[in-house]
């Protein structure tokens, strides 16, 4: 079942965010099997937002929970909060799942 992984920053945590991206973007590319989507939020400027979002393909929420404990962001401490959410796969690139 895919899971949907919100992540919002700790304020004034930018320079925590650019300090780990290249260890972020590595662990990306190593679990890019279980990414449907990821990203970083941004603002209507195209600034960063100060977050995440993560759309992963695993079977348990516990699978889900480990994905982002391993993520280098998570354990540098950038996240204020961090939400995983059961999510049914309906359309994904124009296609139909249902």
């Amino acid at each position: 079942m895919p899971y949907i992984i919100e992540t919002w920053d700790k304020d004034d945590h930018a320079q925590v965010r650019q300090r780990h991206r290249p260890a972020h973007l590595v662990f990306l590319e190593q679990n890019h099997k279980l990414l449907l989507a990821c990203g970083a939020k941004l603002k209507d400027d195209g600034s960063d937002a100060g977050g995440g979002l993560y759309v992963i393909d695993v079977q348990t929420r516990a699978e889900a929970e480990g994905f982002i404990a391993a993520d280098p962001f998570f354990q540098a401490g950038l996240f204020a909060q961090v939400t995983i959410t059961p999510w049914r796969k309906a359309y994904v690139d124009g296609r139909c799942f249902l």
